[in-house]
This record gives C-alpha cells, sequence and structure tokens, in this order.
C-alpha cells in the first residue's frame, strides 16, 4: 500500500513540475514573440534612430536585461515590451498589476449556453520595472561630461491585443502601434550630429550579453527577488530601505512607505 502511494505521489509531482516548465516555456515564447514584433516596428524609424536588442548589463546587485534601447539626438528610448492580452488594470505605485482575460466557452451538452470565464493574473509593475532600466541607462551616460543631460524616455508597450485603459501612469504605457508616433514626438535635438555613435559605443560597451549567460542572469533575477520579499517581510522598504508602516486609506488598510512624499511605495 504504501508503495503504491509513494508512486501516486511520485506522479503527482511529476505532473506539477511538467506543468510548470509547460508555462515558462510558454512565457519565454509569448516575450520572445512580441519582442520580435516590437524589433520589427523599430525598424520603421528613420535613419537616424539606431536600436538596440536584448541587453544585459550588470548592477550593484545581479544584472538587468533590456529589451530595446533606442538612440538618437533627441534623447535614449528605454523600452520594455509586455506581449500580453486581456483588460491591464495598474497605476505607478501598486506594486502590482493586473491582467483579467474573459474566455466564453460553450458545451456540446449545452450547446445553447454560454459560459463566461474569468482568468486573473498578477505581474511586477513593467513601469517600476523599466525605471530601474532607465536608472541603469542614466548611469552609464554620467560617466560623460556631455551627456548627462540628454533625455532617457521610459516606454513599456503591450500588444495591440491589450486594453490598457486601466493603466493610470505619468510614464508611457502604449500598444505597439503607438510605439512609432511616440518617439517621433520628442522632436528637441539634444545631441550634434554623429554624436548618437558615441552613446552607442558606450551602452555597448557595458553591455554583458555575452559575458553573462541566461542562466546567470535568471540566478541573478532570483537573488534579486528574493531580497525583495525579504525585505517586506522585515517591513524594510524595497525601494528606498525606509520602514513600511500601517495606513488607513480610502479603500482600506494599506503599507507605506516613512518616506513618504519621497518615497511612494504602498503594499496591500
Amino acid at each position: 500500500m504504501s508503495v503504491v502511494l509513494v508512486f501516486i505521489v511520485f506522479l503527482v509531482v511529476l505532473i506539477w513540475l511538467r506543468k510548470r516548465n509547460s508555462n515558462q516555456k510558454i512565457k519565454v515564447t509569448k516575450g520572445f514573440v512580441g519582442e520580435s514584433m516590437v524589433k520589427g516596428i523599430l525598424k520603421n524609424l528613420p535613419d537616424d534612430y539606431y536600436a538596440m536588442h536584448d541587453l544585459i548589463l550588470e548592477k550593484n546587485q545581479g544584472s538587468t536585461q533590456i529589451d530595446h534601447v533606442v538612440v538618437s539626438k533627441y534623447g535614449v528610448f528605454v523600452i520594455e515590451t509586455k506581449n500580453y492580452i486581456g483588460k491591464i488594470y495598474g497605476n505607478d505605485d501598486r506594486d502590482s498589476w493586473t491582467q483579467i482575460i474573459l474566455t466564453d466557452v460553450t458545451y456540446e451538452k449545452k450547446w445553447w449556453k454560454t459560459y463566461t470565464y474569468v482568468t486573473k493574473n498578477k505581474f511586477y509593475n513593467p513601469v517600476r520595472q523599466n525605471l530601474g532600466h532607465v536608472y541603469e541607462i542614466k548611469k552609464i551616460l554620467k560617466e560623460c561630461s556631455y551627456l548627462p543631460y540628454l533625455p532617457v524616455i521610459s516606454i513599456v508597450v503591450f500588444s495591440d491585443n491589450a486594453d490598457i485603459s486601466g493603466v493610470k501612469s505619468n510614464n508611457h504605457v502604449i500598444n505597439m502601434r503607438d510605439l512609432i508616433e511616440t518617439i517621433m514626438n520628442y522632436d528637441k535635438v539634444y545631441l550634434p550630429e554623429g554624436y548618437a555613435y558615441r552613446v552607442i559605443d558606450l551602452i555597448s560597451l557595458k553591455n554583458d550579453r555575452c559575458a553573462i549567460d541566461e542562466k546567470m542572469h535568471v540566478q541573478n533575477v532570483q537573488y534579486a527577488k528574493n531580497k525583495y520579499r525579504d525585505n517586506l517581510i522585515s517591513g524594510i522598504c524595497p525601494r528606498c530601505g525606509g520602514t513600511l508602516q500601517l495606513r488607513v486609506g480610502k479603500y482600506g488598510n494599506f503599507y507605506g512607505c516613512s518616506n513618504y512624499p519621497k518615497c511612494r511605495f504602498t503594499k496591500d
């Protein structure tokens, strides 16, 4: 009897592992497809815009991966791609955003009825994620005396199948169809002709795509996630190191940073 029980437990664990690996592969594939789509869109920019893709930059704790960087005399555009569908809800201050997918299903035995299934997923705030990328690019530009004033613009781009009307942000959160227009709306010149190549050289020198393989990057990301979680458990603001204090808001209790309004980190 005990042998049968062990065998059943083994099968359950095996099925769970296969399902988890399958979900991870789907996420990787969706991410790759989304990045490829944006890469194709960026090819439509004029010749004085220069796109870099899939960068890995070292930082104080591990490394960070950036989907796309566009360099021009009008500024540097840091682009985070989210190949999601459904309706997206979120704002700049929330730790997590929400994806809601409605699926209509009919069954053969009850073909006259339609059932609506709601799938709700949480994902890390992409604006906050991309502002971290922007910070790393700004650090690189500060190494050159004439570049600190070059604007670095954050753009989070969702697929055209995503409804982002539920997003409230002071940063660019757009659909893919609006990407070129968003970039081209910046028309103030900050760099003389030819200087964009110097920016590209600076960023390229910091790109560790060859030095850091995908496995090491995933380990770095996991380390950062664990530290973020440990800070929350300890009541430490993961954004600035302040103390998380219980507050009463319009929609209920939440934890806010003691350094408010300098730091607006919150946690439900």
